[in-house]
């Protein structure tokens, strides 16, 4: 009952503030979902067609009030390449795919993985999209001419300019307007938007993939599907963060996840490239007072409005607006702090985040990129603490006692430091005590490491005694010990 409330509450609270602040957040979408199409390799028609259906099926499934999902960049960066070599069928049949596998992140409760991200990753994954963004632009930037250079420095000019002057509306959308009035009026032969590709004309309708249903085809959308499933939940994590942090209250993650699920299974049945939380837009959303879910429904639902009911206009938008928009992204996106960071912070977390970046970038793949972090983070986290093991000797010659005071963790990566540490020859004629008091046997490599040690002391017919193993570190060695277990005391 409470949470039925609590979901209630969530509908209803202030519904002109929520449905304002979500109009803000849909002209804030409307060029970088052209845009992200543009980079992803479909018509605009498919991004919008996504970002409406992702919007309307997340605001009442997802677990993150406010935030806005919608197709994104980072999607689209993984996408194209699938689109590229089979097709839009096959690219929504991986959205379909990613969906199912995103609701069973949630089902089975996976959101906690997430707190394995270590920042250094998260700040890897950013600027490494950051910098493919921009990198997709390169071949609309380099290749148009001088006119095209005008139109895009033009754009970027407006975009930076107008915040000094009004902030009311999206400078994005300045750009857009300037420059489509710009180009119409003096007939200036430039791309625009209706070379790309088709706009919305209608309401999306339900369609399976026309892919056959064979292993061939799972084959072939398997990687991408499984990409577009990962990246999708890491960015809606971090943009859920951002909410909590922004607004003081908590989401659930696992519920975001199987939410997004639902939205990626619907936007693919419904003719739309998989999507996911867009942080940029989401900001915009809560910064001008979205709380709710009705901010997230009426963004996506005004988006297709707006789209089908301006399409001669926008049908004119050139492509240099979206190209500047794209480049204002990318710069925005780019976590230039960290660049000091890299000499402040230390050297593992910083190769963290550059090894982060260089995969990402050199495979153009953000799945791969956030794992290699991971896995190094990992790596580096276990070096550290097993360099944190110690293990102190202390002599009693008068009562003939060799004692090894050790402290730390001892698992898998510290064990043969553990064997190291312990003599043979310094402990002739005396007896042994392993005083495990200040440490911790975490696994079997421990349990071995121990047996270890006390069967090469026993080998030399030197007594050897085992003392303060805490309660979990007994149990393991009673479930895990040879037969020759040491003796406790």
């Amino acid at each position: 009952m409470t949470s039925f409330i609590a979901y209630r509450r969530e509908w209803s609270a202030n519904p002109l503030r929520e449905m304002l602040a979500g109009a803000v957040a849909t002209f804030a979408l409307i060029p970088e979902v052209i845009a992200f199409s543009f980079v992803a390799g479909v018509d605009p028609e498919v991004g919008l067609a996504a970002s409406f259906v992702i919007g309307i099926v997340i605001a009442f499934t997802g677990g993150r009030p406010a935030m806005i999902s919608a197709a994104a960049g980072s999607v689209a960066l993984v996408v194209a390449p699938l689109v590229a070599a089979h097709g839009l069928p096959y690219l929504l049949a991986a959205g379909l795919l990613a969906g199912l596998i995103q609701i069973a992140f949630g089902i089975l409760r996976l959101g906690v993985l997430m707190r394995f991200v270590s920042n250094s990753v998260r700040t890897g994954f950013v600027n490494a999209l950051a910098i493919l963004i921009f990198a997709a632009q390169l071949p609309h930037i380099l290749h148009g001419g001088w006119l095209n250079y005008a139109m895009i420095a033009a754009g970027l000019a407006i975009i930076y300019l107008v915040p000094r002057l009004t902030r009311a509306i999206p400078s994005p959308l300045f750009c857009i307007l300037l420059l489509t009035i710009g180009a119409s009026t003096l007939n200036l032969p430039v791309l625009t938007v209706a070379d790309l590709g088709h706009l919305p004309e209608a309401l999306p309708t339900f369609s399976w993939p026309a892919v056959p249903l064979t292993l061939e085809t799972f084959r072939i959308i398997a990687g991408p599907a499984l990409a577009i499933a990962m990246v999708g939940l890491l960015e809606s994590m971090m943009t859920a963060s951002v909410v909590d942090d922004l607004t003081d209250t908590p989401s659930s993650k696992d519920r975001e996840s199987a939410g997004l699920g639902l939205a990626n299974v619907a936007a693919s049945l419904f003719g739309g490239i998989a999507g996911c939380g867009m942080i940029g837009q989401t900001v915009s959303n809560v910064k001008y007072g979205g709380r709710g879910r009705l901010s997230t429904l009426f963004a996506g639902a005004l988006l297709l409005v707006l789209m089908v009911l301006l399409k001669p206009w926008v049908s004119q938008v050139p492509v240099a607006a979206l190209v500047a928009i794209m480049i204002m992204v990318s710069v925005d996106t780019f976590d230039w702090s960290s660049l000091r960071s890299l000499v402040v912070h230390p050297k593992m977390s910083s190769a963290v985040m550059v090894a982060t970046v260089l995969v990402t970038v050199f495979t153009a793949n953000l799945a791969l990129g956030v794992a290699v972090g991971v896995l190094l983070s990992g790596v580096f986290f276990t070096f550290k603490v097993a360099r944190l093991l110690a293990v102190d000797r202390v002599v009693d010659s008068a009562a003939g006692i060799l004692t090894y005071r050790v402290s730390g963790q001892v698992f898998f990566a510290s064990a043969d430091l553990f064997v190291d540490a312990f003599d043979i020859r310094e402990a002739e004629n005396l007896r042994v005590v392993i005083d495990l008091t200040h440490a911790h046997l975490w696994d079997i490599t421990a349990v071995a490491a121990l047996d270890k040690v006390t069967q090469r002391f026993r080998a030399h017919a030197i007594p050897v005694d085992v003392l303060g193993l805490n309660h979990a570190s007994a149990t393991l060695i009673d479930r895990l010990g040879s037969s020759g277990e040491p003796d406790l005391a």
